[in-house]
C-alpha cells in the first residue's frame, strides 16, 4: 500500500484549495518540475515548475470571487498515475454580482502524491467575462 495520496485525493485537494482561495497551499500539490498546460486558453499557456504555479495561483488572492466545484466525475485510467476529472466551477464576482460557470476537464498525472503533469481544458473566457480580464 502506498503512503502517498492517490491521484483522486490530490485532485480533490486541488479543487478544494482553489474554491477556498488558498493560493499558498496549492503549489505544494505539484512536483518541483511539474508541467501544466492550458490548451484552450487564448493564447494557450504552459506553466513549468512550482514557482510558475505559485505565481499563477497567487492571482486568486486578488479576485473578488466566491466559487464552488460541482458535477465532479473522476475517471480512473489504465495508468494508475493518471485520472481524468470532469467538473464545473460555479461562482460569482462579488463586486459585480456576475455569475459564471466554467466547465473543466483535467487530465492529471500524479506521482508520489504530487501532480507532475496536468492538461487543464477549461472554458477560460468564462472567467475573463466575469472579471473583465
Amino acid at each position: 500500500m502506498s503512503e502517498f495520496a492517490s491521484p483522486r485525493a490530490v485532485f480533490q485537494r486541488l479543487i478544494d484549495g482553489v474554491t477556498a482561495r488558498r493560493p499558498d497551499a496549492l503549489p505544494r500539490l505539484y512536483a518541483e518540475d511539474a508541467v501544466v498546460v492550458h490548451p484552450l486558453a487564448r493564447p494557450a499557456s504552459r506553466l513549468e515548475g512550482r514557482e510558475a504555479l505559485r505565481e499563477h495561483f497567487a492571482r486568486l488572492r486578488n479576485l473578488p470571487v466566491e466559487m464552488t466545484a460541482r458535477n465532479i466525475v473522476v475517471h480512473q485510467t489504465a495508468d494508475p498515475e493518471v485520472i481524468v476529472a470532469e467538473f464545473e466551477y460555479e461562482g460569482r464576482n462579488t463586486e459585480t454580482g456576475e455569475a459564471f460557470v466554467v466547465p473543466n476537464i483535467f487530465v492529471l498525472r500524479v506521482r508520489d502524491g504530487r501532480i507532475v503533469e496536468s492538461r487543464d481544458y477549461a472554458r477560460h473566457h468564462a472567467f475573463e467575462e466575469a472579471f473583465a480580464l
